[in-house]
């Protein structure tokens, strides 16, 4: 396989984070040609795809395209795949899964479509080099992705394997943790400078003050992770990849009084918190304490951002309980927090109202399957003035 040969990137993400991922993507150095909502589209070559892996934290998958053709039906799949050198892309004795996303007339289950694409491939496989390699659920190896929608179907590699939205330094997630990349892209999102302090009251697990600190500090997802798929394609040149891990490192700022502060009344969550932060090489910037959000100790220094991650109320009865909670963040933000600008990110907009503040901006966001909004609050030092008009 060429890893200098030019094709179609798709970086996939999740839903509502594409503005973000294009932000990333545009600072690597990369011009973006679509962006959709659960992803964008550029040209690149695998080296290319190397590169964003290890730089990405609002990406999921990275496809890189192999080949596009018409497919009415499953035997036209079949034989379109059957025409494609896979020996180019495989090794003989190693090991390869699919993926796939169909929307076709003639398929009801994912489970067929993945069949037939590794049918084809070992079929393929096995006339070319006498041999086929072993294939299963695992995501560990080479990962092939196909795209069928109607008559047209696209094969991918999916160079990155496992997701990358979870970061890598997460061993103990604690209870219902953010996922990684939604944490870096609500912090994108905010106008927070990464130099000013950072505070994350009710912190749980902590991944807001770690991507936070991670994001200032310019430690990439790729410093945490040791195996992706592209690793395992034929034509791989390890040295590049070495070359792109040794960058990584170099590129690390340790941010001179850089203030991050994360509090939660758990112990558990502030023990968890702590072993994650160390796993990912920024426990000497956060400071931890166990305390109700409303004893979180506030810096002298103004001009940060307080940012919450309050429980939404999913299950009966919790929705009362947490009015008083939301209200009390309310306060907190109102009395405490003057001269910073506050962010609460939530999936209920019924509680939001409690905080009685008005939002500046209403970003749109998403987690599992809630519709969610991250509110932002400018906490005027003193009362805000309006300007002189004159007569």
């Amino acid at each position: 396989m060429d890893f200098n040969k030019s094709s179609r990137i798709i970086i996939s993400c999740m839903k509502r984070l594409a503005p973000y991922l294009d932000q990333e993507v545009v600072e690597l150095g990369f011009e973006v040609e679509r962006v959709f909502s659960t992803g964008i589209e550029l040209k690149g070559t695998l080296n290319d795809c190397i590169k964003l892996n290890l730089n990405l934290r609002c990406a999921s998958q990275v496809l890189y395209s192999l080949k596009s053709f018409r497919a009415d039906h499953p035997e036209e799949l079949y034989n379109g795949l059957l025409h494609y050198p896979w020996e180019n892309v495989l090794q003989k004795d190693g090991y390869f899964s699919v993926t796939n996303e169909s929307d076709n007339l003639f398929v009801n289950n994912s489970m067929f479509t993945n069949v037939k694409v590794k049918d084809a491939i070992v079929d393929r496989m096995r006339r070319e080099t006498s041999s086929r390699p072993d294939s299963g659920a695992e995501r560990d190896r080479t990962v092939i992705n196909l795209y069928w929608k109607d008559n047209m179907a696209e094969v991918f590699i999916d160079t990155s394997g496992y997701t990358l939205s979870k970061h890598g330094y997460r061993k103990i997630p604690g209870k219902a943790p953010m996922l990684e990349a939604l944490a870096a892209a609500t912090i994108m999102a905010s106008k927070w400078d990464r130099k000013s302090p950072f505070i994350n009251p009710m912190c749980g697990s902590s991944t807001l003050a770690i991507e936070a600190t991670l994001i200032a500090t310019n430690r990439r997802p790729g410093l945490f992770r040791e195996n992706y798929s592209f690793m395992h394609v034929v034509g791989y040149d390890g040295e590049v990849y070495q070359r792109e891990k040794e960058l990584l490192k170099s590129q690390v700022n340790e941010v001179k009084g850089l203030q991050v502060i994360a509090t939660d009344l758990s112990h558990d969550a502030i023990e968890v918190s702590k072993v994650n932060a160390g796993i990912a090489g920024v426990s000497d910037f956060i400071k931890f304490g166990q305390c109700d959000f409303e004893q979180t100790p506030m810096p002298e220094q103004k001009g940060g951002v307080v940012f919450f991650n309050p429980e939404y109320g999913e299950r009966l009865g919790q929705e009362t309980e947490l009015e008083a909670t939301y209200a009390r963040i309310g306060d907190f933000l109102k009395k405490k927090c003057k001269g910073n600008t506050g962010y609460i990110f939530t999936g209920n907009l019924d509680l939001a109202k409690k905080i009685g503040l008005k939002a500046s901006r209403r970003i749109e966001l998403y987690t599992a399957q809630i519709d969610c909004r991250l509110l932002e609050y400018e906490l005027y030092d003193g009362s805000k003035r309006e300007p002189l008009v004159k007569s």
